[in-house]
């Protein structure tokens, strides 16, 4: 298997990068500094599959066909977005990444009939209703985050969830897994391979190496599809993916998806 890892030099990219080359996986890890790239090429080192790097800025895709150019070139057989703006650029770019680029890497992905797996990091907020597992305090507390402290952020994010739901449900393509990882507020603490996932508290913490960790095997399956949820917890983390594909878990549960294949059709 081939995946293309965008915003690869991202730190949950940087975790995830050596756990698809132990899968003997082959990995295109896009990144835009040619710095970065000596540290990219490391991670490959005594792996079984091979590591391949791409230099090329989010910032320049701004169509559809932009986005086909990279995976035509790269022919992968999976996407991973771990991309973003990071509050660099102000609003604008943040639209410009997380949004518009992410936008049409989804579409330019879907399209694709050699992709049968695209997984998008999200955030833990991105939604528009309050859910049934959240208490008032929870969803107050996530809603202050979206509309007063990462207003362009979460609209951008919010944007490219939809999009992704209302193409994997419009096209309903099989095989095709369209994966929404969703974690909350990240730290850079070793991992701890225990975790909240599916229907989590509204606020918690999730280490980016364990992000990675759930990213690896989310992609690894054939049967994970849609929403997920994920804080640090206390599951360990093959049974927590094990528990929300067998009870098909997905915490798009109580948003408006017909509403999102309407806005997008």
């Amino acid at each position: 298997m081939h995946v293309l890892l965008l915003g690869g030099h991202g730190k949950v990219a940087l975790h995830l990068t050596p756990l698809l080359l132990a899968r003997a996986w082959n990995v295109t890890s896009v990144i835009r500094n040619p710095d970065h790239e000596p540290e990219i090429r490391a991670l490959g080192q005594g792996k079984k599959g091979s590591l391949h790097v791409l230099l090329s800025s989010l910032d320049d895709v701004k169509t559809e066909n932009d986005a086909k150019s990279i995976i035509d070139r790269v022919q992968p057989d999976y996407v991973v977005w771990s991309a973003g703006a990071g509050g660099k650029g102000g609003p604008a770019r943040t639209q410009a990444i997380d949004e518009v680029a992410a936008k049409n890497f989804i579409s330019a992905s879907f399209a694709n009939t050699k992709i049968t797996k695209f997984l998008l990091v999200s955030h833990i907020g991105s939604r528009r209703k309050q859910p049934s597992w959240l208490s008032d305090d929870e969803w107050a507390h996530l809603q202050h985050i979206s509309n007063n402290v990462l207003p362009a952020y979460a609209k951008a994010k919010l944007e490219a969830d939809e999009y992704m739901t209302a193409l994997a449900a419009k096209q309903q393509r099989k095989p095709f897994q369209a994966i929404n990882l969703r974690p909350g507020t990240l730290a850079d603490t070793p991992a701890t391979r225990k975790v909240q996932l599916g229907k989590t508290a509204g606020r918690g913490t999730i280490t980016r190496e364990d992000v990675a960790i759930v990213a690896d095997q989310l992609l690894a399956r054939d049967d994970t599809n849609g929403w997920y949820d994920l804080l640090n917890g206390e599951e360990p983390v093959d049974e927590a993916v094990e528990r929300v594909v067998r009870e098909k878990i997905d915490t798009v549960e109580g948003e408006d998806v017909e509403g999102m294949v309407k806005r997008f059709s």
